[in-house]
């Protein structure tokens, strides 16, 4: 049986009995409206593609591959991060990915092209990384020069270049010099489009500080109350700002943020214990963790009014507090323990010692929480302790001012995590003063910890309804890399 293949609708331009080998001629397959389709296992070459993909819906991505010019796939990340690398790029080649089910802003798909090749004309080999929940992008090769660009409308997130340096969003950016700081005073997500290379940067350097620890409140005197212990306090500094204006908490090496979104937590304070009626008594509060990445700082150990007048144990512990004859143990810090410290231990209080009647009984004083870089006070006769020393913020880092603290640090710095100061058992007992990083001194009702300091509450001296203790002041974290050389 013989076969014949009939064409109707090439539409003839020349006379020329070789048209269809001769270089230069433009050739019309079809009419306006037909569509022309090749055989099941044909395939084309040469034809490139006009901005259409064929998505891959029977094959949904969950490791790494290596994707085809022409095809877009859907990437499903739920089970962890991992890479599309680009085909070998040719003028017009084109392929797309899509978010499978919302999972990129918890593990991120990585973007790399062929070897050397660019990307929207970024430096060579550099990748780009999908960190958006719900997130699409198309990739269409140009030339060497731009290499392989993005096109996603007016709203591309990735129409920058690859870099070599560390590019992220998220929080509160301040440029200074070569240097980004992304400051978070609540809850926000770090994003990051690239991890950079270690010939630009490829690490960040963190400052994470925990809420405070509240204090407690007790009616009446002859009760003392230990302060607040501050939150956690954790920095790195591997960039600039060698030792002595570097704080000695400074760890020396930063993090590496391969491309995806960090979320991050900033620890509230602790509430300080407010009375509920005119004949009782009221515990502070546990401070909470502030997070990033790998880096989490406790919260600030909360003041105890039980009989036994044990300090609570925390990112720094809080001051001993009421208590009968024996001493009010502190509270411990730097728990959980972590190298360098996050915080020192609270101050013990003062036992009330057995008198004889009728001479007056002396006043419990409490001990002062713990701070970043200072134990403490302990309770005294008289008087109770003050609240420890917070630590001073490497200058290198820009953001919200802190209180200075004496002249133990540069005259520049700014100081968080301070201790709050423990309260007298009467009127007549000097309260203790807070520790330097806004830290709050001890009253009638106890001063609170500054917002986003991690400062521990001061404690209440001789409450009335409806006294209070103080409260812990907020956590903060910031995170700064080089941008640019």
């Amino acid at each position: 049986m013989t076969s014949k293949i009939k064409v109707d609708n090439i539409t003839k331009v020349s006379d020329d009995s070789n048209i269809i080998n001769k270089c230069g001629t433009t050739i019309t397959l079809g009419a306006s409206g037909d569509s022309i389709n090749l055989a099941a296992g044909a395939s084309q070459t040469g034809f490139g593609k006009t901005g259409a993909v064929d998505w891959q819906t029977s094959s949904i991505k969950t490791a790494t591959f290596t994707a085809v010019n022409g095809e877009g796939y859907f990437c499903n990340t739920v089970g962890g991060s991992f890479e599309m690398d680009l085909p070998a790029g040719s003028a017009g080649a084109i392929v797309s990915v899509q978010d499978y089910n919302n999972t990129f802003d918890d593990n991120a798909l990585t973007v790399d092209p062929n070897g050397s090749e660019k990307i929207n004309g970024g430096v060579a080999g550099g990748t780009v990384s999908l960190s958006v929940e719900g997130q699409g992008i198309t990739f269409v090769y140009i030339d060497a020069t731009v290499g392989w660009r993005t096109v996603a409308g007016t709203d591309d997130p990735f129409a920058q270049a690859a870099s070599n340096y560390v590019v992220a969003t998220g929080g509160t950016i301040v440029t200074c010099g070569d240097y980004k700081t992304h400051i978070f005073t609540g809850p926000g997500t770090f994003c990051v489009a690239s991890g950079g290379t270690p010939s630009g940067s490829n690490t960040v350097d963190y400052f994470v500080v925990a809420g405070g620890g509240g204090s407690g409140s007790y009616t009446g005197c002859n009760q003392g109350i230990g302060g607040g212990g501050a939150g956690g306090f954790r920095l790195s500094n591997s960039y600039s700002t060698p030792a002595p204006l570097t704080s000695p908490l400074a760890a020396p090496a930063g993090l590496a943020v391969p491309a995806q979104g960090y979320p991050i937590t900033v620890g509230a304070g602790g509430a300080g214990g407010s009375l509920p009626s005119p004949d009782s008594s009221v515990a502070g509060v546990v401070g909470e963790n502030s997070i990033f990445s790998t880096i989490t700082s406790a919260g600030g150990g909360a003041a105890d009014v039980s009989t036994t007048g044990a300090g609570g144990s925390g990112g720094s512990g809080s001051g001993g507090g009421r208590g009968n004859a024996t001493t009010q143990s502190r509270g411990i810090g730097n728990t959980p323990p972590v190298s360098p410290s996050q915080g020192f231990d609270g101050g013990d209080g003062t036992p009330m010692p057995e008198q004889p009647s009728p001479a007056p009984a002396p006043a419990r004083n409490g001990g002062g929480g713990g701070g970043a870089s200072a134990r403490g006070g302990d309770g005294g006769s008289p008087g109770s302790g003050a609240g420890g020393a917070g630590s001073y913020l490497a200058p290198g880092f820009v953001g919200p001012t802190a209180p200075d603290y004496g002249t133990s640090g540069p005259v520049s710095s700014r100081y968080f995590a301070g201790g709050g100061g423990g309260s007298g058992g009467s009127s007549s007992e000097p309260g203790g003063t807070g520790g330097g990083g806004a830290g709050a001194n001890s009253g009638p009702s106890g001063g609170s910890g500054t917002a986003n300091t991690g400062g521990g509450g001061g404690g209440s001296i001789c409450a009335s309804y409806p006294g209070a203790g103080g409260s812990g002041g907020s956590g903060i974290v910031m995170i700064r890399y080089k941008f640019q050389n």
